[in-house]
């Protein structure tokens, strides 16, 4: 990325054309799962991940559309974090194909991915507590001259540079409102302020594509809705957003488009409202017999598909801390 790459703020109208577009781009796209997108950003072939002889993920085709907010949904268990890991590569698959901007993310290491302007954030926050605020934000940095063991005996290489990522930062910390925090230790943050912390951390390199694991999990409902507003403000500032949720009311509220995975498959895509009445969907959160009474049968086969879930998510776990 550029050195001299500073924040932006697109001006209102831009902003709501963005909001717009982002919207128009999706109107006839069908409601099916794999569906093609007129501008896809992100694209996913055949991905496949098992742990032992679960299948965590079995993704025929995805594509992301550029410029939008895509939510991820489905019941725990069902393959979104793996999936999540497997685009940016923090972890690989054991079959397929998927591309970023037209290149190829095979084998790519997540530094490398970050470095192409797709950037991530966790469901449990990655800051360093015992660097201050000001000091995570500069690490986000890409670039930095000062980084070479030569070169970093010589401030007179890297010291202009530094005070632009500063400056930066600045910017970054002062739109998430966390300018008053900037010498505190991140470890002094609330879980809220720490979301907003990795978020404008990940904005210092400049992405085109960000992607969410569940940014509303442990956050105080106060900062709630001021995470809303930024993840808006991303698209609205050109950026693609993909999300983890399990919230169907932010869920509705902030994407343009719903993808819904369940036992590691994508079994339904479409906006908000359609997604939220699919049957497909509406049986994978309460089981297909949600509203009748089950025989002894289809009851153990329901206790048999919790346990292949539950152990399922606990090797994810597993594989996650490792």
């Amino acid at each position: 990325m550029p050195d001299d790459q500073t924040v932006k703020v697109p001006d209102s109208g831009v902003r709501r054309e963005r909001r717009d577009a982002a919207a128009a781009s999706l109107a006839d796209v069908p409601h099916e799962p794999g569906a093609a997108k007129p501008d896809p950003i992100l694209v996913a072939d055949g991905v496949i991940r098992q742990f032992g002889g679960l299948t965590a993920v079995d993704v025929g085709h995805l594509e992301i559309q550029r410029g939008a907010i895509t939510a991820l949904i489905g019941p725990n268990g069902a393959g979104k974090t793996t999936f999540f890991n497997l685009l940016t590569g923090f972890d690989q698959p054991d079959k397929g194909t998927w591309s970023f901007k037209g290149s190829s993310l095979s084998g790519v290491a997540a530094h490398r991915v970050a470095r192409m302007g797709m950037v991530r954030t966790f469901q449990l926050t990655k800051a360093l507590s015992r660097l201050t605020v000001i000091e995570n934000m500069r690490l986000g940095a890409t670039g930095q001259r000062g980084e070479n063991v030569f070169r970093a005996l010589f401030k007179s290489i890297w010291g202009s540079q530094e005070r632009e990522i500063t400056e930066r930062a600045d910017d970054l910390l002062a739109r998430f409102k966390l300018d008053a925090k900037r010498e505190d230790f991140a470890g002094s943050l609330s879980g809220g302020q720490r979301k907003l912390l990795e978020m404008a951390r990940a904005l210092m390199v400049g992405p085109e594509m960000v992607m969410l694991d569940e940014p509303m999990a442990g956050v105080n409902p106060a900062l709630t809705q001021s995470l809303l507003g930024h993840v808006k403000d991303l698209r609205e500032d050109g950026m693609t957003v993909l999300f983890v949720e399990h919230d169907m009311d932010m869920v509705r509220d902030i994407s343009d488009w719903v993808v819904v995975m369940a036992q590691g498959k994508v079994i339904a895509e479409g906006p908000p409202d359609a997604v939220m009445g699919d049957q497909r969907v509406i049986d994978a959160y309460l089981g297909q017999h949600h509203d009748a009474a089950l025989t002894e049968e289809e009851e153990q086969k329901v206790l048999a598909d919790a346990e292949v879930a539950l152990e399922q998510e606990r090797l994810e776990n597993e594989e996650q801390n490792s």
